[in-house]
C-alpha cells in the first residue's frame, strides 16, 4: 500500500462541476456515489470485506470542489439504529489546500445532521441513514472526509521507526514481530521497560495492552499513540513506571482490516474479539499470539493489569468495562472497580465511573477483556473512547 496513490480522474468537459470521489487508498471505504442533482450527492459505503454487514468507517477523497456552494451528501446504508450522530458528533473534514496554506489538519464539519431509518434493507437488514450539508473551503481543492480521525498502518510503521531510530527510547522499548496476520503484515509488539540489574527484573509486574482490534476504531490508535509518548517520556513518573513494570504492548491487532478499511473484521470475515477461545491458530494469528504470549509472561510474573483499547460508537465519554465475580475477593488491589475509580478521581473531565460495566455477559465470553480475567487477570478491561 505504500506509495500507491490513486490515478486522478479527468473530467471530459471544461465547467463540468461533478465532485469527484475516491477510496482505493490505505483505510479508504466508499462503495458508490450517485448524483442526485448538482449538490446532493448519495454515497454507500462498502461492507467489511467477505462480509454482508458491518457499515460504519467512511474515509474517501473528493476532488473538483467548488468553494461556497451548500452541498449535501448521504449515507444510505449504515446497519446500526442508533448513533453519536444524534447526539452531536459530526463527520471530519480535511482540505489540502487548508492544511497547505494555514496549517489547518482535520476538523469537525457539517450542518443539518441527522441520522434515521430509512425505507432501504437487504437481507432482513434495516437501514439507516447520515446526511449533512457543508461547504468546501476553497475551489479546485482535494478534501477527505472520514467517520473519525484516520490512524493507518503506515502511520503506526512510521511510529515505531521514530522509536527505534531514537537512541534514548530504544534503550528501554525493544519492538519485535508477534506474527504476521492472514495478509503477512507484521503484528507487532513491544516491550517498554528500563534496564534492570541482577534479579531485580522477575519482581516487576507486567502490564498487557492491545489496541484496534476493531479497524474502525481508530481513536483506540490514537490513545494508544497518547499512551506510547507518554510511558517513552522522560517525565518522572514515566520512568518509576518503568522502573517498577514491564509493559507488553500490541499497539495493531488487525492490521488487515485497518488496511482494506474495514469496520469490525478480519480477512477471514469475523469479528476477532470474539474468538479469544479459539484454538484457529493459521485463521485468527494475532489473537492466538496474544494469548500465548501472555500465557508465557504469566509463568514468569504477576500480571497486574490487561486492557484492550476500543472506540464506541452509542455512547459519550471514556470508560472500562471490568470482570466482577459475585463473591468478590476481599484484598481491595484484587477488586476489578479500584483501578478504574481511580482514573475518574485522576481526570474526573475525561473519565465516566458511572459508565463503567462490571457484568460478564454470554455474549461476549470471547473477548479478550473475559478470556484474560478467566486466565487469573482480576483487572482485565476493554477500554471505550467516544
Amino acid at each position: 500500500v505504500r506509495g500507491l496513490s490513486p490515478s486522478k480522474q479527468i473530467l471530459n468537459e471544461n465547467g463540468d462541476n461533478t465532485l469527484i470521489f475516491e477510496a482505493r487508498f490505505e483505510s479508504g471505504n466508499l462503495q458508490k456515489v450517485v448524483k442526485v442533482n448538482e449538490f446532493e450527492y448519495q454515497l454507500t459505503l462498502r461492507t467489511d470485506l467477505y462480509t454482508s454487514k458491518y457499515t460504519q468507517w467512511y474515509y474517501f477523497q473528493v476532488s473538483n470542489t467548488q468553494a461556497g456552494m451548500p452541498y449535501r451528501f448521504t449515507i444510505v446504508n449504515f446497519t446500526k439504529p442508533n448513533s453519536l450522530y444524534k447526539r452531536g458528533m459530526r463527520p471530519l473534514l480535511y482540505s489540502e489546500a487548508d492544511a497547505k496554506k494555514h496549517n489547518v489538519g482535520w476538523r469537525r464539519t457539517g450542518n443539518e445532521i441527522k441520522y434515521y431509518r430509512n425505507r432501504a434493507g437487504e437481507g432482513g437488514r434495516q437501514y439507516f441513514s447520515l446526511t449533512w450539508t457543508f461547504q468546501f473551503p476553497h475551489n479546485r481543492d482535494t478534501c477527505y472526509f472520514a467517520h473519525c480521525y484516520p490512524y493507518t498502518y503506515s502511520n503506526l510503521q512510521d511510529y515505531l521507526v521514530s522509536v527505534s531510530k531514537d537512541p534514548v527510547k530504544s534503550k528501554f522499548c525493544k519492538i519485535h514481530i508477534l506474527c504476521h496476520s492472514l495478509a503477512r503484515n507484521i503484528v507487532y509488539v513491544l516491550t517498554i521497560t528500563n534496564p534492570h540489574e541482577g534479579d531485580k527484573d522477575t519482581k516487576r509486574k507486567a502490564v498487557i495492552l492491545t489496541a484496534r482490534v476493531h479497524p474502525g476504531e481508530t481513536n483506540s490508535s490514537w490513545i494508544m499513540k497518547g499512551f506510547l509518548d507518554y510511558i517513552l517520556g522522560n517525565s518522572g513518573n514515566a520512568q518509576m513506571l518503568r522502573d517498577n513494570f514491564v509493559f507488553k504492548v500490541i499497539p495493531m491487532l488487525n492490521p488487515d482490516g485497518v488496511i482494506v478499511g474495514n469496520h469490525r473484521c478480519s480477512l477471514a470475515g469475523q469479528d476477532l474479539n470474539r474468538k479469544y477461545r479459539s484454538n484457529l491458530k493459521d485463521f485468527y494469528p494475532s489473537i492466538w499470539y496474544t494469548r500465548n504470549m501472555i500465557k508465557r509472561v504469566m509463568e514468569e510474573r504477576d500480571i497486574i493489569l490487561y486492557c484492550d483499547f476500543h472506540g464506541h460508537n452509542r455512547k459519550k465519554n471514556v470508560f472500562v468495562y471490568g470482570c466482577e465475580r459475585k463473591q468478590q475477593a476481599k484484598a481491595p488491589t484484587l477488586h476489578p472497580r479500584v483501578f478504574p475509580l481511580l482514573l475518574s478521581k485522576i481526570c474526573p473531565d475525561k473519565f465516566s465511573f458511572p459508565d463503567c460495566r462490571f457484568r460478564v455477559q454470554k455474549s461476549k465470553e470471547g473477548t479478550g477483556r473475559v478470556v484474560m480475567w478467566k486466565m487469573g487477570i482480576s483487572n482485565s478491561y476493554t477500554l471505550e473512547a467516544s
